[in-house]
């Protein structure tokens, strides 16, 4: 009895010192299980915060781009349909007479090559010209431009060259009939090559000497013993000299063959040539526009004559030649108004040489972009000259007439410019 105890006390005893190995390791497995999960789920909580922050980045930069892009596409429609009101205000002007009771306007012209569209109004500005509006839609984005279309003519500097341009020793440029806070008298050049601007000794300019842009001044303009009281400077843009048209009604009246004796015009005509004997006179007594097929040549003591204010407030001569201009020795274009703006010479793309040989002050303006200027007066010149080359090659002075500046839709060679340009 006592051993059957003993035994059974002895399995109780191994029963409660015995742990089993399954038992032990179920009891360590959920602690590590659990510290797994939780860097797992924190990990994750991670990686979904930075991916829901770049998915954000992602689509603000995205709509940014979207919209900034339009922005700029609706500002480049708004700045096209600007340009193109120009345009078309230009082509305006080559119908004569000018008339403004309709003016250019677009809806919704699309942009080519994109989605965008422009609109665009011109109206008029009382007296100081037309206003253009254009607006340009691109999406969502709207963006309007807003500029003044001032009228400028052909004369805006005093002398002017796609070329040379040479004064004499003791020659002089200045100017006159202009108001005080009015843009200072230049001249000016196209070209970039070397000494393209020769001033001899004690020349002097009474304002800027412009050079072509990209130029340098100081190898362009030769002016070491010359006074330019203005600035020199390359000019931002190439200056554009528009052809020359002549008027359709002159092109098509019957031509009235050579001018060689002395007479009195004063109407409107076509002629070949003008080729005058010495000592006669051509007296322009009347608004006389002169379509001259030929060359015009006065021989010595010849003249051609605009009569003065006092007989004919409106004699004036618009001359518009096709060949060549020569005023011999004592020959005379002899402008008795005394006001530039009543004789212009305008010279075609076949006309290729004026020389005056004055034997009086010259009262004129000269646009001739393809002619060789020479002005060989013994006496000053009053007005402006643009041409292909310009030479003075005496010591008087030239004297820019700055209401030269002042036009009207109706004459040679004006076009409409932007000023005063915003955006809104």
């Amino acid at each position: 009895m006592n051993r059957k105890r003993l035994l059974q006390s002895k399995k109780l005893g191994h029963a409660k010192n015995f742990t089993p190995v399954n038992a032990t390791r179920k009891g360590k497995i959920p602690n590590r299980a659990g510290s797994v999960v939780a860097l797992v789920l924190l990990v994750v909580v991670i990686l979904s915060i930075i991916g829901g922050g770049l998915l954000s980045l992602g689509l603000h930069s995205r709509i940014f781009a979207i919209r900034t892009t339009s922005e700029i596409t609706a500002r480049t429609a708004a700045d096209a349909g600007l340009a193109k009101a120009v345009f078309e205000m230009n082509e305006k002007l080559k119908v004569k007479p000018w008339n403004d009771s309709v003016l250019p306007q677009v809806t919704n012209e699309a942009l080519p090559n994109c989605d965008a569209v422009f609109s665009y109004t011109v109206t008029k500005d009382g007296d100081n010209g037309y206003i253009v509006e254009s607006v340009g839609k691109s999406n969502q984005a709207e963006r309007k431009v807003r500029g003044a279309l001032p009228l400028q003519g052909p004369f805006e500097y005093a002398i002017f060259t796609q070329g040379d341009l040479r004064l004499k020793n003791g020659a002089t440029v200045n100017w006159y009939n202009y108001d005080t806070d009015e843009r200072r008298l230049s001249i000016g050049t196209n070209s970039i090559e070397p000494v393209s601007i020769d001033l001899k000794n004690g020349a002097t300019v009474n304002g800027n000497v412009v050079v072509g842009p990209g130029g340098d001044a100081d190898v362009v303009i030769n002016a070491i013993w010359a006074t330019i009281t203005g600035e020199t400077y390359a000019a931002a843009e190439r200056y554009e000299l528009a052809p020359v048209t002549v008027p359709q009604q002159l092109q098509e009246l019957p031509s009235g063959g050579t001018i060689e004796e002395s007479t009195t015009i004063n109407s409107s005509g076509k002629y070949d040539e003008i080729n005058l004997n010495s000592g006669s006179i051509i007296i322009i007594d009347g608004a006389v526009s002169l379509y001259v097929l030929g060359d015009v040549t006065l021989k010595n003591s010849a003249e051609l004559q605009v009569v003065d204010a006092d007989t004919n407030p409106d004699a004036s001569l618009t001359l518009y030649l096709a060949g060549d201009v020569e005023v011999k020795n004592s020959g005379v274009v002899n402008n008795l108004a005394g006001d530039p703006k009543k004789i212009k010479i305008y010279g075609l793309n076949s006309c290729r040489s004026i020389i005056l040989k004055n034997g009086s002050s010259f009262y004129g303006a000269i646009y001739a972009p393809n002619a060789d200027v020479e002005m060989m007066n013994s006496a000053d010149a009053f007005g402006a000259v643009v041409a292909k080359s310009f030479e003075q090659k005496n010591s008087a002075t030239f004297n820019y007439d700055a209401s030269l500046r002042d036009v009207n839709e109706n004459e040679e060679c004006v076009h409409f410019v932007v000023k005063q340009w915003s955006e809104q």
